[in-house]
């Protein structure tokens, strides 16, 4: 699907703006400060239901309003005349819950808006494991009640452990066990598959990026197992190892008053060449390989779904070498693209549309 349209309404420091999205690749350009990211970040959030820039939704709305909306038209990627578009609105609100229309009809729960837009968001940030859970939701939204099943049970755990006294029974926490080894081993299946599905367009994404092959490698790292790692091999043997960790845990959970094993302290490791890309990697291939694993997930979601996601390329090209902008111009996906510019584009980006961002205000150029 592709965005077509997008109204902005008290959304951060846009008042009212609205923009129409052709097909191909639409430039944000402006000063700093002036309102590039909030729209892409607003298109993700209607993609994602959070912003990828981490803000609580209560930042989202413009200082001195009460609420901030959002509607978005959503076309085929293929667009025809005779398909009528799908309108999204959604209603950030300061106090309360938001509020989420499809077609003019409510939404029970944000999160079943999840699937109709797809985003891949190329930002000049850290890699993170959440950047793992946030693709495993866009190939299947079920992962996001998953992830929030999961959380629910760890903070009722902690909640509990951090009010427990000698007096109270330890195996109360039987409950809470159970839930959170059912759901924390569904969560780390779902993050082991994934990462098998990244190995090949991870590695082919890097070489594209670097301009010169490596050998890139992602493991999951769970200490919990006691194995130095844990790959898609040992899928059925997440829910027993987990189930164990946890029950030897007990004792020092109670002593720190604090859940120290499950997939909440896990991480994803990634390595160029052997060596763990965190210590050795210098900074041109820390940002190169920040980028293939973006392009990697790309690919898989085309992959899976059958179509690629809006590509939302936030300031990148400033972070990279002209060597560097270059090779990710040139092997950026066919796709609809948003992109924001403080600065000149790299030479070769086609870009369909530009639109200056002034204070919050938008103009074609």
């Amino acid at each position: 699907m592709q965005l077509a349209h997008l109204w902005l309404t008290d959304f951060r420091g846009h008042e009212a703006s609205e923009v129409e999205v052709g097909p191909g690749i639409t430039v944000f350009a402006g000063g700093n400060a002036e309102g590039k990211t909030t729209v892409l970040e607003a298109v993700g959030w209607l993609a994602r239901m959070s912003s990828f820039r981490g803000a609580p939704d209560v930042a989202l709305v413009r200082v001195g309003c009460e609420k901030a909306i959002m509607r978005a038209e959503i076309v085929p990627a293929h667009r025809r005349a005779d398909v009528r578009p799908d309108l999204i609105e959604a209603e950030i609100a300061l106090a309360g819950r938001n509020r989420v229309l499809l077609n003019r009809k409510p939404l029970p729960r944000a999160r079943d808006l999840l699937g109709t837009l797809r985003v891949t968001v190329f930002a000049p940030d850290d890699l993170r494991r959440a950047e793992l859970d946030e693709l495993l939701v866009a190939l299947s939204p079920r992962y996001d009640a998953v992830q929030a099943d999961y959380d629910r049970v760890l903070k009722h755990r902690n909640a509990w452990l951090r009010t427990w006294s000698r007096a109270d029974d330890p195996a109360t926490l039987d409950v809470w066990d159970e839930q959170l080894v059912r759901a924390g081993a569904e969560l780390v299946r779902g993050r082991l598959k994934l990462l098998e599905r990244l190995a090949a367009p991870l590695g082919k994404a890097y070489g594209d990026v670097a301009g010169a092959p490596a050998d890139v490698a992602g493991t999951y790292e769970a200490a919990w197992t006691g194995r130095d790692q844990l790959d898609e091999t040992r899928l059925d043997d997440v829910a027993p190892l987990l189930a164990g960790a946890v029950a030897r845990s007990r004792s020092a959970d109670l002593e720190r008053r604090l859940t120290l094993v499950g997939p909440h302290r896990d991480d994803w490791r990634l390595s160029i060449d052997g060596l763990d890309a965190r210590r050795y990697a210098s900074q041109g291939e820390q940002r190169s390989l920040a980028l293939a694993v973006r392009l990697a997930g790309h690919v898989v979601i085309t992959d899976v779904v059958g179509e690629p996601p809006v590509l939302l390329l936030d300031d990148v090209f400033s972070e990279l070498d002209e060597f560097r902008a270059a090779n990710l111009v040139s092997h950026l996906p066919i796709a609809q693209a948003l992109v924001t510019t403080a600065g000149a584009l790299p030479p070769g980006l086609p870009a369909e549309r530009v639109i200056w961002v002034a204070g919050g205000r938008l103009e074609a150029r």
